[in-house]
């Protein structure tokens, strides 16, 4: 008989977190793009008054 692979039950407990944590991985990447696209947003206004002055 075969010996079970030790992956497949770290693959399941990986499984399993991150299913606990999808609310907080979601907000997260959420306000990762927020800041992203604030950041971008806030560039190009610096680069337009600078190519204005």
């Amino acid at each position: 008989m075969s010996t079970p692979s030790p992956w497949r039950g770290r693959a399941r407990q990986v499984w399993a977190w991150s299913r606990r944590r999808s609310g907080a991985m979601l907000s997260s990447a959420l306000r990762g793009a927020a800041y992203a696209s604030g950041a971008g947003a806030v560039g190009l206004i610096f680069w337009w008054i600078r190519q204005k002055l």
